[in-house]
């Protein structure tokens, strides 16, 4: 049974036909603005629209950032969007006549690589996404883990540092402060300003301005064997493993999936991972310990995980 996922971006909206065994079968994009609902509504039907024009569709995810109600309907916060307690289903769903699901962007991503990516196997997993922010999704015995009221996993806010770096969610010290693409851009600025002949292979790329170095900078300085990128990442890594070690402590998952526009690192981030991790894990040697992956389905994953969804 085909379904379309439909994957909510900050300026961007994707779309694709997607079959049971996860292929995308075909898709389509829409540039959109955050401060426009109703453009952002209309862009969704118009995409259903026309990818059903060759396709028989059953249902229709969409997969937004923020908190999504428990029965699928209503996007209750939005980071990035105008949206507020906004019935987001019920403004798209009279002009698609198919069951139409809204899915939390994190929680899909992590669905799509429990039932066709890296997780696949396994009842248990946690998925972390490290982009901008810090995402996640979990799934338990094969269920994914919505909560009482649809906003479970929101792990980048749990509180790791007490009186640490402010928040966007308006506390201090959340583990996304320190495990995000948005940390490590901090302390590569803060590297350069402090030692710039250190720093020297970063501000090549930035034009010799510290503030215009980007996370992906340190990624390429270190593929290439800069000392500063590889410490960089190493930290990063450090804060990601001690933050999984104490996710496993409560959940106990088979696997855990890192994925996100940081992990192009691969193993430069994945290696410190895997150490701080061991390092930090309770009662290690006399428990199983997790998988610790990469993510395998990339920018797909939402469009995946929603289509996926939609059908349960």
């Amino acid at each position: 049974m085909h379904a379309i996922g439909v994957d909510i971006g900050g300026t961007k909206i994707a779309a694709g036909v997607v079959d049971d065994d996860g292929a995308i079968l075909a898709k389509l994009r829409r540039d959109t603005d955050p401060d426009e609902p109703g453009q952002i509504e209309r862009a969704v039907v118009e995409l259903v629209g026309e990818l059903r024009r060759d396709f028989e569709v059953a249902a229709v995810g969409v997969a937004a950032a923020g908190f999504v109600s428990s029965d699928r309907a209503t996007v209750m916060f939005a980071p990035n969007i105008a949206w507020r307690d906004y019935p987001l289903r019920e403004r798209v769903a009279p002009f698609i006549d198919v069951p139409v699901v809204v899915e939390n962007d994190a929680n899909a991503a992590g669905w799509a690589e429990f039932r066709y990516g890296a997780g696949r196997g396994v009842q248990d997993m946690v998925m972390l996404t490290i982009g901008t922010g810090l995402g996640g999704a979990i799934v338990v015995g094969g269920q994914l883990l919505r909560g009482a009221h649809g906003v479970a996993a929101e792990i980048g806010h749990v509180r790791m540092v007490p009186d640490g770096h402010m928040c966007g969610c308006g506390h201090e010290g959340c583990w996304e402060q320190y495990a995000s693409g948005r940390a490590l851009t901090r302390q590569a600025r803060a590297a350069a300003v402090a030692n710039p002949e250190r720093a020297a292979a970063l501000l090549a790329l930035a034009g010799g301005e510290p503030k215009k170095i980007k996370g992906p900078y340190v990624t390429e300085v270190a593929q290439a064997g800069d000392e500063l990128g590889i410490e960089l990442l190493a930290e990063l890594g450090e804060w990601i493993g001690v933050g999984a070690a104490s996710l496993t402590a409560v959940l106990d998952p088979a696997a855990i999936v890192v994925g996100g526009g940081v992990c192009a690192a691969g193993d430069l981030l994945l290696d410190p991972i895997r150490e701080a991790f061991g390092n930090a894990l309770s009662a290690r040697g006399h428990r199983p310990e997790p998988r610790i992956l990469l993510a395998e389905m990339q920018n797909d994953a939402g469009i995946v995980g929603a289509a996926d969804l939609a059908r349960t």
